[in-house]
């Protein structure tokens, strides 16, 4: 399991990918919905790391508004290897700055984070599904093209960790 520094979407997003989540459920996909008892909320994902110390997140994000309210622009359904699927937005200047100056305050306090997760590696991305069938990726995707595009503004963000039962709020 690993842990996360998530953005939350505005309430009408995040409504219309939970609708999207039923209907990936409905395909036989299972999608996020099923994960953690249902406590995942539809986010993106800004960091990432094994384990976060949310004491020590909390010092190298003071006097950072984590949750800045960016205007995300859903354009795209995508897969990464795993078959792991997902809705990505436009990677706009503003959004692609704000992850990299959490990330590098994050790294400059000594935190180790995934690879994945360095600027210039780092793909924007809302992830609906960790495992889809090969047979039903098709379909899948489909249905992720009916909601597109999706506009959606960061309302707030957390450090979560569901191994750990762990949910801090972060301004």
């Amino acid at each position: 399991m690993v842990a996360a520094l998530e953005l939350y979407l505005d309430p009408d997003a995040t409504r219309r990918i939970r609708v999207l989540w039923e209907a990936l459920e409905a395909e036989g996909v299972q999608s996020m919905r099923s994960l953690w008892e249902q406590r995942h909320r539809p986010h993106i994902s800004l960091a990432v790391a094994p384990r976060f110390d949310p004491e020590q997140v909390a010092e190298a994000l003071r006097a950072t508004v984590v949750a800045a309210p960016l205007r995300l622009d859903f354009q795209h359904a995508g897969q990464f290897v795993g078959r792991v699927l997902w809705l990505g937005p436009a990677p706009t200047p503003e959004l692609l700055t704000h992850q990299r100056m959490v990330y590098d305050r994050l790294t400059a306090a000594g935190i180790g984070l995934a690879e994945h997760y360095q600027p210039g590696r780092w793909v924007p991305h809302c992830t609906l599904s960790m495992r889809v069938p090969n047979a039903l990726m098709a379909a899948a995707v489909r249905r992720c093209l009916e909601v597109l595009p999706l506009a959606a503004t960061v309302v707030g963000a957390a450090l979560t960790d569901h191994a750990r039962d762990i949910a801090h709020p972060l301004p």
